[in-house]
């Protein structure tokens, strides 16, 4: 995560709004009202009405339809999708759902900021709308499991559960509380899986990353004067893709150790679990023979195109930095590579469809 990232987890509970207000005056915790935070008043931009459906019948709330996107009521996953949802009065966030989808929200001066598995999201965001907190449903569609059908036309929007792969996903923690200089990095671990070489070989993988990352926290601490600022490294993943036989997941390492802001790295893993391997571009979109010439054609275009480029970019150098979202891959560059550090994690976009030919599939020559 970037630094501006880093600050919003940090004050995570700034400018919170009461808990009962947001939820629509469900009930749940009225207590520690406070004042709400000036980005979070009620939006004033006009909306229509959006009939939300599950599995075909219609629930008991509606979402909002606003500026092109559907918005759903988070008291909509509690009462139709059967998601627990709380209120923590010491962090002041709300929980919906479990696991490694839970989804965490907090209003703060600068909006209300969104977390799924303890990772920040920076591409959503939650409003306040009428009163009742909402989130966006390709939030929903992109980390929480369901998948939805919309009806234009008709104003309605039905959810459906995402059918997933026979996979647990559990965190497992790299942990050294060193003085003025601790350590967490979180990573996911599998297990289910009917290949026990498979799971070996990917849990082996994750964790060798983490552990390497963890070495050289370690041996920047080592070097650290007395007189330093404190230093802080912490890391944690979300899952981007869970279907087809392929798993597809984000994890990100942060470190300060002084100066204007830390440094974050971020890897990506997409792995087959019929057999452990880590999956490329090439094992992926290797049906169409131009491919890297595609990407890199899209890519030199639009990362000049976006902002804070600083030259350098002649073509792909290495297939690994990618994740899988519904339909699309999702390329990214490191802080830096090519781009000023305030842009962040430069991505980009390609769909199956724009670099298969019609009809394949990515995961066929997988099975």
């Amino acid at each position: 995560m970037n630094s501006n990232s880093k600050k919003y987890i940090r004050r995570w509970g700034a400018g919170m709004l009461a808990a009962g207000i947001l939820l629509g005056g469900t009930g749940i915790l009225q207590a520690d009202i406070t004042e709400a935070a000036p980005a979070a008043a009620s939006a004033k931009v006009k909306s229509s009405s959006v009939v939300l459906k599950v599995n075909g019948k219609n629930a008991a709330q509606a979402g909002l339809l606003q500026e092109g996107k559907v918005w759903v009521p988070v008291t909509f996953l509690r009462d139709a999708l059967g998601m627990p949802l709380s209120y923590d009065k010491a962090e002041k966030t709300y929980s919906i759902g479990t696991g490694t989808a839970q989804l965490k929200l907090a209003i703060m001066d600068y909006g209300i900021m969104i977390r799924v598995n303890n990772y920040y999201i920076g591409e959503y965001e939650g409003k306040q709308l009428n009163n009742r907190l909402y989130v966006p449903f390709q939030l929903i569609n992109d980390y929480m499991g369901y998948k939805g059908d919309w009806n234009a036309a008709a104003g309605q929007l039905n959810l459906t559960k995402r059918t997933q792969n026979a996979v647990t996903i559990k965190t497992a923690s790299y942990t050294k509380d060193y003085k003025d200089a601790p350590i967490k990095l979180d990573y996911p671990q599998v297990s289910g899986l009917a290949n026990a070489g498979a799971e070996k070989a990917i849990n082996d993988l994750i964790k060798q990353t983490v552990l390497n990352y963890a070495k050289d926290a370690e041996d920047q601490i080592s070097k650290r004067s007395k007189d330093d600022r404190p230093y802080e490294f912490e890391g944690g993943y979300v899952v981007t893709y869970n279907q087809d036989g392929v798993l597809s997941l984000i994890t990100n390492q942060y470190g300060y150790t002084g100066g204007a802001h830390g440094m974050t790295y971020r890897n990506a893993f997409t792995f087959s679990l019929k057999d452990g391997k880590r999956l490329l571009l090439g094992d992926l979109f290797g049906a169409n023979p131009n491919y890297k010439k595609q990407l890199n054609a899209k890519l030199a275009t639009e990362i000049k195109a976006n902002g804070g480029y600083l030259g350098g970019f002649n073509g792909l150098d290495t297939e690994k930095y990618f994740y899988l979202k519904d339909g699309k891959a999702v390329l990214f560059f490191q802080l830096y590579e090519y781009t000023a550090y305030a842009e962040g994690f430069p991505e980009f976009n390609f769909s199956f469809k724009e670099l298969l030919p019609d009809g394949s599939s990515p995961f066929a020559a997988l099975k």
